[in-house]
């Protein structure tokens, strides 16, 4: 008994792909925007204080707000529209879905 070929297309047989776009914050409540694609790694280079070549921003290693995209344009858009954001939308965002301003990473 032969049996079908199941044909699958490229894009299903791939695993999503996810970006974040995140927010850190400083110990003054200074705020850090980027995007990536692997949020544990970028978290653990801004704690080593980043890489040669990388914008380092000197204690912003707490993260205070991040969304998930699985489209990286969308991502970068997102990203830029949350930087022509005012500081207090901002903190308005980031209240909205962590009062209490604690690390997200879990790592603290």
């Amino acid at each position: 008994m032969n049996r079908p070929l199941r044909v699958v297309s490229p894009a299903a047989a791939l695993p999503e792909r996810r970006y974040y776009v995140y927010i850190l914050s400083t110990p003054t409540r200074g705020l850090y925007l980027g995007v990536t694609n692997d949020l544990a790694r970028r978290l653990y280079e801004r704690r080593l204080h980043a890489p040669p070549g990388a914008a380092s921003v000197a204690g912003a290693a707490r993260l205070v707000y991040f969304e998930v995209l699985t489209d990286f344009k969308r991502a970068i858009a997102r990203k830029e529209q949350l930087e022509g954001w005012n500081r207090s939308r901002r903190w308005r965002l980031i209240q909205s879905v962590n009062p209490e301003w604690k690390d997200l990473s879990g790592e603290r």
